[in-house]
């Protein structure tokens, strides 16, 4: 079949981009189209590590395997991971190149658009189709010049593009009409078509409402996308405060804190989705519930994160928590946190060379922050759990090491479970059994480590659950629905009519 690229762009951030580009992903993989999906830029700090050390967002990651493929650095070749209000790591095909302010980006934005193009004609090569995902408007005028994320990409490569818009946020015709009427009309002629997205109640209602924004637009309306409830697929940046499940007949009751600069928070995915266990997270100025397990996640800006958690009154949370007999988990940043010192010579995160901060004290444990970032994708098995299987990935710049060797006891055997003299030793727990330190993320996804960890935490024989299997059966319930309505055969063959 003739190559084809498609290009999805919202009418807002969250508007259902991600979403339709896995369903897509899902649905041309079922046909035998070999497809790659894509995103030039992406701002997130929900990140992921491909197999040979590179990093990408998570939302790419996701949508290669809803396509069948190994995650791979060009699927995402631009990624900017915030560390301040006004500025971020910029990430160029796999790796950090600085930070940069946003008008330090802006300027640079030519040469990182090279790096863009030149990813995305490797995987045209390889697939027969390329899904590509904009980032949250093409209709922010005030991005409009040098962009590389939504129509300047879309006219560089000359693709078709699809606009979706959520219908839950209230106004969606309006933000149809309007993000068309903001395009110039070269990129106004390459719009085929609106989809819909998150509708409740009965179509008829709305169809009077269709039949107007097509003939008011000249666009069809390729699909209406009905709410799909309880859904969950993992989220590419905003943490989700939401529970996950309606009810829950909980054995555990998981406390964690929200920061400013959270990182990787799909780490506690398995845990929310999981029948047994309660996940209440914590943000600025909320009250800090009683807890059997507190979890610290990963952060971009440890330090900050640090006086941010002690500004709202976790460290005498935390010395009360673990004096009551609490359990404890640190998770990259947050194990970092739970250390005697920070250091960061070099002004990594604040930009002030020779910074030290006094971490919580309760791991005998200094870490030092280096320019070069670890991204490594890991296996093996817990420590402290016979035949317990962990798999995860570390990103992290610190480097970390104990103060004190005596009776120290890791976490983790990694890379060769079976052969313990051969393993790399992970992570730390505490004599007394209440503190678990580790580097890596998605600790909680392989079944073992999760029923594990659960039985550590106090759940006995806790029940079996498997997040990879209970993803893949969510992405295929995502593709039947969106299959039901939108005329997927009809669309392949829009594409290619576009592109002749």
């Amino acid at each position: 079949m003739p190559a084809f690229s498609l290009m999805i762009q919202g009418t807002t951030s969250d508007a259902g981009k991600s979403t339709l580009v896995t369903a897509l992903c899902r649905l041309f993989y079922r046909r035998g189209i070999s497809v790659a999906p894509f995103k030039p830029q992406n701002m997130a700090l929900n990140s992921a590590v491909t197999k040979d050390g590179n990093e990408i967002g998570r939302a790419q990651a996701v949508q290669a395997y809803a396509a069948g493929l190994e995650p791979q650095v060009d699927m995402n070749p631009i990624l900017l991971k915030p560390n301040t209000d006004t500025g971020a790591q910029v990430i160029i095909q796999g790796k950090a190149v600085g930070n940069m302010n946003a008008v330090g980006y802006h300027e640079y934005k030519s040469i990182a658009k090279v790096a863009a193009l030149d990813s995305y004609h490797r995987l045209a090569e390889q697939y027969q189709a390329v899904l590509i995902e904009g980032a949250g408007s093409p209709a922010e005028i005030n991005l409009r010049a040098r962009d590389i994320a939504n129509m300047g990409f879309a006219e560089s490569i000359d693709c078709p593009v699809i606009i979706i818009a959520d219908i839950d946020k209230g106004g969606v015709f309006a933000h149809l009409v309007g993000t068309l009427d903001l395009l110039s009309p070269s990129e106004q002629d390459r719009v085929i078509g609106f989809v819909i997205n998150r509708f409740r109640g009965d179509i008829s209602l709305l169809q009077s409402g269709l039949d107007w924004l097509e003939e008011r637009t000249g666009k069809p309306v390729l699909g209406v996308l009905p709410f799909l409830k309880g859904f969950h697929l993992e989220s590419e940046d905003a943490v989700a405060k939401s529970p996950i499940k309606a009810d829950s007949k909980a054995k555990l009751n998981i406390v964690i804190p929200i920061m400013p600069r959270t990182s990787n928070h799909t780490d506690w995915d398995a845990l929310r989705l999981h029948p047994e266990v309660q996940v209440t997270l914590v943000g600025a100025n909320e009250t800090i519930p009683p807890a059997d397990l507190v979890i610290l996640p990963g952060s971009k800006s440890v330090q900050s994160d640090l006086a941010y958690l002690r500004q709202e009154g976790w460290e005498d949370y935390l010395n009360k928590h673990l004096r009551y007999g609490g359990k404890v988990i640190g998770i990259c940043g947050g194990y970092q946190m739970l250390g005697e010192q920070l250091l960061d010579p070099l002004g990594l995160e604040n930009q002030h060379a020779n910074t030290r901060s006094t971490g919580f004290g309760f791991i005998p444990m200094e870490t030092v922050l280096k320019e070069e970032k670890q991204l490594k994708q890991r296996q093996g098995q817990l420590a402290f759990a016979a035949n317990a299987q962990v798999t995860g990935y570390e990103i992290h710049s610190g480097v970390s090491r104990f103060t004190d060797e005596t009776q120290i006891a890791h976490f983790a055997l990694l890379d060769d479970g079976k052969n313990k003299e051969n393993s790399e030793k992970e992570g730390y727990i505490s004599p007394d059994g209440q503190i678990i330190g580790t580097y890596l993320h998605g600790v909680f996804d392989h079944p073992d480590a999760l029923q594990a960890l659960l039985n550590w935490a106090g759940v006995d024989q806790a029940a079996a659950f498997d997040y990879d299997q209970f993803r893949d059966k969510e992405i295929d319930r995502l593709a039947d629905s969106t299959e039901q309505n939108m005329n997927i055969d009809a669309l392949i063959e829009q594409c290619q009519n576009f592109q002749q």
